[in-house]
């Protein structure tokens, strides 16, 4: 954890988020045990208030202040968020902590769990890295969208992404007609279910199951994704990260559109409709306990069989 800076003090009260998947047992019994554990050493617990009553239940002794994720200046002498839960609710977590600057570090108790740093069994551990302050920051690239449409003066809806932006037809039975530009110049035409924009972190998540490739979190890129397209050429691009991606609905598509950002905040859009994208100012700040690898995260995620699928290598005499 990074010292403060010349002239500043740390608050003298310590302040850290646990927002928790509260739909999981196994989520509440391991936010309920760190919450226990910080108590022990003096630290408050910002708990969203729909979770506070869940938690205060489970917690009687325990130093809980809950707190509403709209109230930006919440933020202010909270030095980090632990995250209870799989990536979506890491990534329900990163709508709060991404504009409040406020490091995220996650707790899998989901089925992959990329963006999380810790297991469910690690409870005991992440409450001592914590106390010690014994974590360090790794920054990661957000995408941010605008939506304008035909008649209107400016943006209609603005927002930001962790993982991908992705352009998507809203009926099964008709396709989009799209015409993409990087950086002001036309790049293709495309009829398609859609098109999705991701970061690096975003990689391994929608954009590897349309046929992206997995990009190593520390690149600074953007990567653009044709969902189904007809055409010669409809490949996976790599852009550089300051590129700007503008996608418009033509007026020849007969079908309307949704916008989605991260799978979770939505914009429907139709015919004519401008959606861009390029890299924001934000950046997604997580906590890491360790400095594993992610060549290593990446073989434990999917299961690589390192070994190769004939067993064992051969030793050559």
């Amino acid at each position: 954890m990074s010292d403060p800076q010349p002239g500043t003090t740390r608050p003298t009260a310590r302040r850290v988020a646990v927002l928790t998947h509260t739909g999981r047992r196994m989520a509440v019994e391991a936010a309920v045990r760190f919450v226990t554990g910080l108590s022990r050493h003096g630290i408050t617990a910002l708990v969203p208030c729909e979770d506070a009553d869940l938690l205060q239940e489970r917690c009687t002794d325990g130093l809980i202040e809950p707190f509403e994720p709209r109230d930006v200046a919440v933020h202010d002498g909270c030095e980090l968020a632990v995250v209870f839960g799989g990536d979506g609710t890491i990534l329900r977590g990163a709508e709060w902590a991404v504009p409040a600057e406020v490091p995220l570090l996650g707790v899998n108790l989901g089925h992959v769990g990329f963006l999380a740093e810790a297991e469910s069994s690690e409870i005991d551990t992440v409450v001592e890295h914590v106390v010690s302050g014994d974590w360090r920051l790794e920054e990661r690239v957000v995408i941010e969208v605008s939506v304008t449409t035909p008649d209107g003066d400016g943006p209609s809806w603005t927002t930001f992404a962790v993982n991908e932006v992705s352009l998507e037809k809203a009926s099964r039975e008709k396709m989009l007609e799209t015409m993409v530009e990087i950086d002001r110049r036309p790049l293709s035409r495309w009829s398609c279910d859609g098109v999705l924009v991701a970061t690096p972190t975003g990689s391994t998540a929608y954009a590897f199951s349309a046929g992206g490739p997995v990009m190593w979190p520390g690149v600074e890129a953007l990567l653009l994704v044709p969902l189904s397209a007809h055409a010669l050429f409809a490949r996976p691009l790599v852009l550089d990260p300051s590129s700007t991606i503008r996608i418009e609905i033509l007026g020849e598509s007969k079908a309307a559109g949704v916008v989605w950002c991260d799978g979770r905040r939505s914009s429907e859009v139709l015919s004519g409709t401008v959606v861009e994208i390029q890299r924001s100012d934000h950046r997604l700040r997580l906590a890491r306990l360790t400095r594993a690898p992610f060549t290593d995260r990446l073989v434990s995620k999917f299961g690589l069989r390192v070994e190769g699928w004939r067993g064992g290598r051969e030793v050559l005499s």
